[in-house]
C-alpha cells in the first residue's frame, strides 16, 4: 500500500467517523431532551462509550495524514452532471439518516413505555389478587394510628413479594376541617401503637396535579373504575383503584428507571 492509498484510506475511515459522531451527538440531543427511555442498561452505556472510539478514530486518521503531508483538496471544477446527480443523492441518502433515527429512538421509547405499563398493571392485578385479605383491610379505611401501622405492614409485604413491584402508596378521600383532601399512605410509619400523639391528617396529605386532581374526584365521586397510566422521562405511574363493600381505595404505583427495556 503506497503513500497515495494510506492517505486516501485515512480520509474515508475520517469522514465515516464524522458522519458517526454526528449522527451519534443527533441521537444523544434526541434521548436527553425528549427523556428517552429504550435500551438497557449495558447497550445504554456501550453506546455512550462508543464515542470515545469514535473520537479515537478521527484523531488516528488525522495523525496519518499530517504524517504522510499528502490531504489534497479532491474535488473538480469541471464536474459532469452524472458526478453532481450522483453527489446529491449521496447528500439526500445521509440526511435521511436523521429521521430514521429518531423514529427508531421514539418507537424504542414507546415500546418501553408500553412494556413498562404491561409489568405494572400485570403485577398490580397478581399481587392484589393474591393478597384479597389483606387488600380489603386497606379498603376498609378510616383514619387512625392503627390503620396506619396496619397499611405500612401490610404494603411492605406486598412490595416484598415481586421484585418487579415498585413503590406502593395506597390514596384515600378524607377531609380536613370540612375541606375535602386526598391522603396517602405508604411502607413506612416511624410511629407506633404506644404513642401518646396521635398522628394527625395534615401529614399524610397526598399532593396532586390538576389532572390527578380530576382524575381521582372521578374514581371518588363519580365511580370511575378507569386505570390511570402515565410515563415521563423514566417516571412510571399507575393508579389502580379497588374497592370492596362499598369504600374505595387507590393502589398508587411509581417507578423510576433509567434505562429503557429493550436489548439483552
Amino acid at each position: 500500500m503506497n503513500a497515495k492509498q494510506i492517505v486516501r484510506f485515512s480520509n474515508i475511515i475520517g469522514i465515516i467517523s464524522i458522519l458517526l459522531l454526528v449522527y451519534w451527538v443527533f441521537t444523544f440531543i434526541l434521548i436527553q431532551v425528549f427523556g428517552l427511555k429504550v435500551f438497557r442498561e449495558n447497550i445504554t452505556e456501550s453506546f455512550y462509550l462508543s464515542v470515545f472510539g469514535i473520537l479515537a478514530l478521527m484523531a488516528g486518521s488525522l495523525i496519518v495524514n499530517i504524517m504522510f503531508n499528502l490531504t489534497r483538496i479532491a474535488e473538480k471544477h469541471n464536474l459532469d452532471a452524472d458526478n453532481l446527480k450522483t453527489s446529491k443523492w449521496k447528500f439526500l441518502t445521509l440526511g435521511l439518516i436523521f429521521p430514521l433515527i429518531a423514529i427508531i429512538l421514539f418507537g424504542g421509547d414507546y415500546l418501553t413505555t408500553s412494556r413498562k405499563e404491561k409489568l405494572l398493571i400485570k403485577s398490580a392485578e397478581s399481587i392484589i389478587a393474591a393478597n384479597k385479605a389483606n387488600s380489603d383491610k386497606l379498603a376498609n379505611y378510616s383514619f387512625s394510628e392503627k390503620y396506619i401501622v396496619q397499611t405500612a405492614d401490610i404494603l411492605e409485604i406486598l412490595s416484598g413479594t415481586d421484585k418487579n413491584f415498585p413503590n406502593v402508596t395506597v390514596i384515600v378521600k378524607d377531609s380536613i376541617k370540612n375541606a375535602p383532601v386526598y391522603l396517602g399512605f405508604n411502607d413506612y410509619y416511624e410511629g407506633s401503637l404506644t404513642d401518646t400523639i396521635q398522628p394527625q391528617k395534615r401529614r399524610f396529605l397526598y399532593k396532586t396535579t390538576k389532572e390527578e386532581r380530576d382524575y381521582l374526584e372521578n374514581v371518588f365521586e363519580k365511580g370511575n373504575d378507569e386505570l390511570r397510566y402515565t410515563s415521563y422521562n423514566g417516571d412510571y405511574e399507575l393508579f389502580y383503584p379497588y374497592k370492596n363493600n362499598g369504600k374505595k381505595i387507590i393502589f398508587y404505583f411509581s417507578e423510576q428507571e433509567r434505562y429503557g427495556k429493550l436489548g439483552r
